[in-house]
């Protein structure tokens, strides 16, 4: 009987010890934040779309965005919108800090949210759909096409919201921009707010609809608890800067050049490799002019081509034109945030040009520079005659006694230069003035007989 008693109190200390599951009702006091303020990406997407996911999976009382972009493609766009479209908890775009902006594709997904919200100082709008892609902005039937279906979009988000559908139409026709306490006034957005705190005690018992069911949303008591992006998100959102990229793919193009060039060296070739491939992972979220891309390959093909084929210079020349006007065209779009820095390509043109340059200025030197060794070390080198030549004789030249010819007879202890070695290892000698007065060997008696 002790015994059970002892095992029973072990069981009840064991179960108070241990500690509890996360109950469902707990996760109903928790608001889920994420934090957008980049380019909308294909990566910044993904994040999104599964952090909200994992919000109605809690579920949680609401899912809040807050955003400061500049835009960004329209497949991550449409991406993030049907996921808030599709979500079972209530949606909060929140535009903010004072002084940020929900532009372009930013400006859709705000629309697209039950509850719009925005920060003092902060503007809305200028949706208008850039072109991208090879004849971008000179085919008028495709833009027109392009434009019809961003305002047919925009008005079916802010139709679906009770919100403004005419200025939705104007921020695609006409790119307007719209602040913050205008929007209010034109019930493009639904309030504004100086911080979270506010936002949220200003939300608390709004209404929104949810399969035509009105529902009360309650942020009285939630806990706000951002998310941010892991290890792995943050190093592919940084990959999807159209400068990095380049950066990535010029580090590829060297760090292969360089393993080609001199083989077994590895590490510069593992390293290229390596950033080739990130650089090409990069281009996925990036509209590629694949001249541009063409161009790039020409530029690599003809730095390898130089260190194999003597043409100096002309390769390496036509190498960095072709990689100039390359990294100029590799990235088609006139939209700021997806080009590439024009400093870090007049960077990248003028160092490598010089690295270039340098290879070629020691190539040429050593092709002009006299062998030092072996057979054709032999040439020109100066020496004194043993014995006389006539045409043959010996000579003494680089601390050897040589068998030796002239065609011109040439007195013993005369100065010597060598002009040929033929292939019986003979030296064919002329003779020289004498430059240096006791130059040549001391020999002995012995040494000339």
């Amino acid at each position: 009987m002790r015994i059970q008693k002892l095992c029973i109190l072990l069981l009840i200390s064991l179960l108070l010890a241990h500690p509890r599951a996360p109950r469902a009702e707990d996760a109903i006091e928790v608001i889920r934040l994420v934090r957008v303020a980049d380019v909308i990406s294909p990566v910044q997407a993904d994040f999104v779309t599964a952090e909200l996911a994992a919000a109605n999976l809690l579920p949680a009382r609401a899912f809040m965005l807050e955003l400061d972009t500049p835009g960004g493609l329209d497949t991550a766009m449409r991406s993030i919108i049907q996921a808030i479209l599709a979500s079972e908890i209530p949606v909060i775009v929140y535009v903010s800090p004072p002084g940020a902006r929900a532009a372009s594709a930013g400006a859709l997904i705000t629309l697209a949210a039950d509850f719009a919200a925005m920060a003092p100082g902060t503007n809305l709008g200028a949706a208008h759909p850039v072109g991208i892609g090879p004849g971008s902005g000179q085919d008028e039937v495709m833009m027109s096409k392009v434009v019809n279906d961003a305002v047919a979009y925009a008005r079916s988000l802010a139709e679906k919201r009770g919100r403004n559908i005419e200025w939705a139409e104007r921020i695609v026709r006409e790119s307007i921009s719209t602040p913050a306490s205008d929007a209010l006034k034109l019930k493009v957005i639904d309030l504004i707010a100086e911080n979270r705190q506010n936002l949220l005690k200003e939300l608390d018992g709004k209404n929104y609809l949810r399969e035509g069911q009105l529902q009360v949303l309650q942020t009285r008591g939630a806990t706000l608890v951002e998310v941010e992006m892991n290890w792995r998100q943050k190093i592919l959102a940084s990959l999807s800067n159209p400068t990095v990229a380049y950066m990535l793919l010029m580090l590829g193009m060297f760090g292969i050049f360089f393993e080609i060039s001199q083989p077994g060296v590895i590490l510069p070739g593992a390293v290229g490799a390596i950033a080739l491939l990130l650089a090409l992972f990069a281009f996925q979220t990036l509209p590629i002019n694949y001249v541009g891309v063409l161009l790039m390959l020409l530029a690599f093909i003809l730095f390898i081509l130089e260190v194999k084929v003597v043409s100096y210079g002309m390769l390496t020349i036509g190498g960095i034109v072709a990689m100039t006007l390359g990294s100029l065209m590799l990235i088609d779009s006139p939209v700021p945030y997806l080009q590439i820095s024009r400093r870090v390509i007049a960077a990248t043109v003028v160092v490598s040009s010089g690295l270039f340059a340098l290879i070629l200025y020691f190539v040429m030197r050593t092709q002009k520079t006299r062998f030092v060794s072996g057979v054709e070390g032999m040439i020109g080198e100066r020496g004194r005659a043993v014995t006389d030549l006539c045409p043959e004789g010996r000579v003494f030249v680089h601390g050897e006694y040589w068998d030796a010819r002239s065609a011109q007879p040439i007195a013993r202890d005369a100065a010597v230069e060598v002009v040929r070695v033929d292939r019986n290892l003979r030296l064919e000698v002329v003779a020289v003035e004498e430059t240096q007065p006791g130059s040549g060997i001391r020999q002995t008696d012995e040494e000339v007989s």
